[in-house]
Order: C-alpha cells, then sequence, then structure tokens
C-alpha cells in the first residue's frame, strides 16, 4: 500500500466489466465493484488525509451494501441501464454509512461490523467528522452520473429530502422514551424516517435514471418504505435473538431504544410500563446482563415476539398486493426478494404457526 500523509491508502478496485446478459436481480455481483471503486476514490478526495483514511476504512469494514445493490437491481427491474446507475448506488450506500458513524456515536456501541468502531478507534470528534464528510459526498458523486442536469436536479433533491427524514426519524427516537411514547404509532413513525427512507431512496432514483417522472418514482419508491419498516423489526428482532455483529447481545435494552418488541409487549401487558422503562432509562453501564436476559425471556414468553411477527406478516402481505408494484412484475420480484432477505436471519424465532398465521391476515 502506498502511505500518503502517515496513513495507508487503499489501492484503487478492478472495475467489473459491464455484462449484456439478462438481468439477475439485486443478488447481481455486476457493477458492485465500480460502486466500490467510486465510494473510495471521493473519500479520498485531492489529497488522502486523516478523514480519508477513517472513512475509507469504515467502508472496508463490510456491510451487505443492500441500498447500492438495490439501487442497481431497481434500475434494471424498470428496464434502464445497471451501468448508468453506478453513481447512483455509491451515493445512496455513502449516505447509509454516514448514519452508520454518527449511530455508533450516538448509542456507544463499541463495535461494527464485527471490528472495533470508529470513534472508538479514532475518538468521538473525528467520528464525528468523518460522518459529516460521508453525508456531503452522496452529493458530490452525482457528478458522475450520466444523466441530464435536469435528473440530477431531482436526485439532489430526493437525496435531500431523504436524508432529512432519516435524520429526523433518528431525532424521533431518542425522544421516544423520554417522552413516554412507546406506542407501535410512534415506533413506526420513527422508523418511517429513520430506516425506511433509505430502501426508498434506492429505488426512487433508480425510477428517475430509468425515465419515470418524479411523481412516478415517489409511488414507486413508497412500497419499500414498507421493506424498510419491516427490516427494522428484523434489526430489533436479531438483536435479542441473533448476533448483529455488536460487542453484546440485547444492545438495544442497553442503549434504553423502544424497539418493535419493547411497543408490543407494553400493548399486551401495559401492567409492565414502569419496570421496563426503568429498565431502559438506566445508564448502560448500570443495566446487568440478568435485567437484559429477563426482559429477552419475556418479550418471547409473554407474546411480543409472536405479535412482531404478526407485524411482518401483514407488512409482508401489504408487499405482495401493492398495485403499483404488481404492475411492474421485474420490481415486484426484486421487492420480494428483499422481504425474504429481511426474514431470512430471523426465522428460527418464528412462531410454529407463522405460515398458518400468515394466510389468514
Amino acid at each position: 500500500m502506498n502511505k500518503v500523509s502517515g496513513y495507508a491508502q487503499p489501492q484503487p478496485i478492478a472495475r467489473a466489466a459491464v455484462s449484456t446478459r439478462r438481468p439477475r436481480g439485486i443478488w447481481s455481483e455486476e457493477g458492485l465493484a465500480d460502486v466500490e471503486t467510486l465510494m473510495l476514490e471521493v473519500c479520498s478526495g485531492s489529497a488522502f488525509d486523516r478523514l480519508s483514511a477513517m472513512t475509507s476504512e469504515h467502508l472496508a469494514s463490510g456491510g451487505k451494501r443492500l441500498r447500492a445493490r438495490l439501487a442497481l437491481g431497481a434500475v434494471e427491474a424498470l428496464d434502464g441501464q445497471r451501468e448508468n446507475a453506478t453513481a447512483w448506488a455509491a451515493s445512496c450506500e455513502l449516505l447509509h454509512n454516514a448514519t452508520l458513524l454518527h449511530d455508533d456515536v450516538q448509542d456507544g456501541d463499541r463495535v461494527r461490523r464485527g471490528s472495533t468502531a470508529t470513534w472508538v478507534r479514532h475518538g468521538l470528534a473525528q467520528a464525528i467528522n468523518a460522518g459529516d464528510l460521508m453525508l456531503m459526498l452522496p452529493y458530490r458523486v452525482l457528478d458522475a452520473l450520466p444523466v441530464p442536469d435536469a435528473v440530477k436536479w431531482h436526485l439532489s433533491r430526493t437525496l435531500a429530502v431523504n436524508a432529512e427524514r432519516v435524520a429526523r426519524g433518528q431525532a424521533n427516537e431518542f425522544d421516544m422514551l423520554q417522552l413516554g411514547k412507546l406506542d407501535w404509532t410512534s415506533y413506526a413513525s420513527a422508523t418511517q424516517g429513520k430506516t425506511a427512507a433509505l430502501f426508498g431512496l434506492p429505488v426512487e432514483g433508480a425510477a428517475l435514471i430509468a425515465g419515470r417522472t418524479a411523481d412516478a418514482a415517489a409511488q414507486l419508491a413508497a412500497p419499500f418504505h414498507r421493506i424498510g419498516v419491516l427490516f427494522q423489526i428484523q434489526d430489533d428482532v436479531l438483536d435479542l435473538y441473533g448476533d448483529k455483529g455488536r460487542d453484546v447481545v440485547g444492545s438495544d435494552l442497553y442503549e434504553g431504544k423502544v424497539s418493535a418488541l419493547v411497543s408490543e409487549h407494553l400493548r399486551l401487558h401495559p401492567e409492565d410500563r414502569d419496570w421496563l422503562i426503568a429498565l431502559l432509562a438506566a445508564p448502560r453501564t448500570d443495566t446487568s446482563p440478568a435485567q437484559v436476559a429477563k426482559a429477552i425471556q419475556r418479550f418471547r414468553r409473554d407474546g411480543a415476539l409472536d405479535a412482531v411477527w404478526q407485524r411482518m406478516a401483514r407488512l409482508e402481505q401489504a408487499i405482495d398486493d401493492d398495485p403499483l408494484l404488481l404492475a411492474e412484475p421485474r420490481l415486484h420480484a426484486v421487492a420480494m426478494t428483499l422481504v425474504a432477505k429481511a426474514i431470512a436471519p430471523i426465522a428460527h424465532t418464528a412462531p410454529r404457526d407463522f405460515a398458518h398465521t400468515r394466510s389468514e391476515i
């Protein structure tokens, strides 16, 4: 590796050849190497400095690149050219990763994707700077898009609108416990911003690149907001009953987050409100593994886990039956592939009669 300004500079990733084969959906690897290269190039900027090193290091920590895959797969599904969406895929992925850098600072999580979090490695102040930089880079990447300036303007506006939704959703999530808003409506509202916006964004931009009007693009993105909510519910379940690559099981409880499981438990057992609020409001260092284990056990035993599976079943049904998606069969296939991806990591937690329940909802 080259050494510039005292930091290790990553070598460019080989660009993937564009295939003329029929599209293979969002799990195709075609174009992803170009997305990685573009992200690293824009992170490096004109001089490879400290923030370049930090943001490149964060990107190198891995991730499913789900937003990038969705952007590339959606533009194919709408009869656009996959290679024309490379910069848009990079833009969506950079915005997502910017939010992760800030999330770790806010949540106090010391591990991300199985590696030491950026703020632990480089300090809080510089981690915030790195996240701020990555919030700006999606707009820089738009210069590389082979589309008319009018389309770039719409894409830039779409980025700004959804970035605003993410920030407001994150703030709303932090307010839920303080304001005592532990109900499902408040949870869904926060999730529509902080998570769902980053699932609608790639599709809305892909539709613009594929030649759809701004109104049509926004309508096609709407079902993917539901998928974002489904992914957040899955993430909440995985935190307690799986492995998110964090330092402890039950990080959301230690951090005081009002998760889907918290909302559903209190809907079913409102008499537990004081107990659960006390657990969530306690400082992380004052929360014991035994307290967290008790909550995890009770969510499963007393019905909250089953209830969130019913929520996911209703979301899945709504996505599957969405008339706009049914009118776009290939985009519908992309959506249902994402639904399957969301459910797979937590399938072991499903109620025994889930298939029966699903058919009745």
